[in-house]
């Protein structure tokens, strides 16, 4: 990234601590990477000025709130203009039950998570994009039946590791 400044194993550290616990205090993140309090607290607010760091959040577990399921779909453009897909992110990134949506390579254009309370409501949420005339040609659904991995993180050491340490985590 340019302009940004260069990230030491402290740095790293600190962010995949925060990515783990984003709630923890400072001191118990200080003590975590060996630093002390206002050291930690300095370079976490250079983290977040440089934007490495673009917020914090609680991962809730919804299933404990509610009864919902999710959806991953799979769609595609009836036409691949550049004014097309504008269109069509521009809208669909209104739609408050749309968790994730990711441009994709392959056999279809985008892949999208939804998060809805039944099947019933996935094909009212489904209906009213369609009917908005965004240019979808068409969609696959996919219901999850079963999570049985989310980590809610990126490895983030793995990811900046050495190319010479072969990916192992340190």
């Amino acid at each position: 990234m340019i302009g940004s400044p260069k990230l030491d194993r402290i740095d790293i550290n600190i962010l995949a601590q925060l990515q783990a616990n984003s709630g923890m205090t400072n001191v118990k993140l200080a003590d975590a990477v060996g630093l002390s309090p206002s050291p930690c607290l300095q370079r976490v607010k250079r983290l977040e000025k440089a934007g490495y760091i673009r917020g914090y959040q609680a991962r809730l577990n919804v299933s404990k709130l509610v009864e919902n399921i999710l959806v991953f779909t799979e769609v595609t453009l009836s036409d691949h203009r550049r004014d097309d897909f504008i269109t069509f992110e521009r809208e669909i990134v209104k739609v408050e039950n749309l968790q994730e949506l990711h441009l994709v390579s392959g056999g279809y254009d985008y892949l999208l998570k939804f998060s809805v309370r039944n099947v019933g409501h996935y094909q009212d949420v489904i209906t009213r994009i369609l009917e908005q005339r965004i240019g979808v040609d068409k969609y696959f659904s996919y219901i999850v039946i079963r999570t049985l991995l989310d980590r809610g993180h990126v490895p983030l050491r793995s990811l900046i590791a050495d190319d010479r340490s072969d990916g192992a985590e340190d």
